[in-house]
């Protein structure tokens, strides 16, 4: 991995942003980016909460998912999740800060592997992702782009 790929990533991945309004909905902040990785973060708030008055397991899910988007798709190769799993190791309350860390295990031609890890603002794992994606012979932004 190089800086020139870093600066690649980061721009596919401000290009995903712009263009996913459910990301933005759950207010997540992009932290950092590189090649293969990704972490980001959100608040968690009240309208996320269960029946059983703590938050909804697709708020964990859909924030690791978008972690997990983004880490897979940073090399502008665009990717979609072939399979993926979740652990719930913790429960989530409103006003927690969410931060989900997405690594790259396997980057093949026509898939890759990512873990990623959900903690909460006191460093608790709270749930434990894991993701494989497909990827196509397309590009997310076209490659004429001097972005990319």
């Amino acid at each position: 991995m190089n800086q020139q790929n870093d600066e690649r990533a980061i721009n596919v991945v401000k290009h995903m942003m712009e263009h996913d309004l459910f990301s933005q909905w759950l207010g997540i902040e992009v932290l950092e980016i590189k090649e293969g990785y990704s972490k980001i973060q959100m608040t968690v708030r009240k309208e996320m909460i269960n029946g059983f008055g703590i938050v909804h397991g697709g708020i964990a899910f859909s924030l690791s998912d978008s972690a997990f988007a983004f880490a897979c798709n940073n090399r502008n190769v665009l990717s979609v999740a072939l399979d993926t799993a979740i652990n719930f190791t913790k429960p989530v309350h409103v006003d927690d800060i969410l931060i989900a860390e997405a690594k790259e295990l396997h980057n093949g031609k026509s898939t890759g592997l990512y873990h990623i890890t959900v903690t909460n603002q006191h460093n608790h794992v709270v749930a434990l992702f894991k993701g494989t994606c497909f990827r196509t012979n397309k590009s997310l932004i076209p490659t004429d782009n001097p972005a990319v």
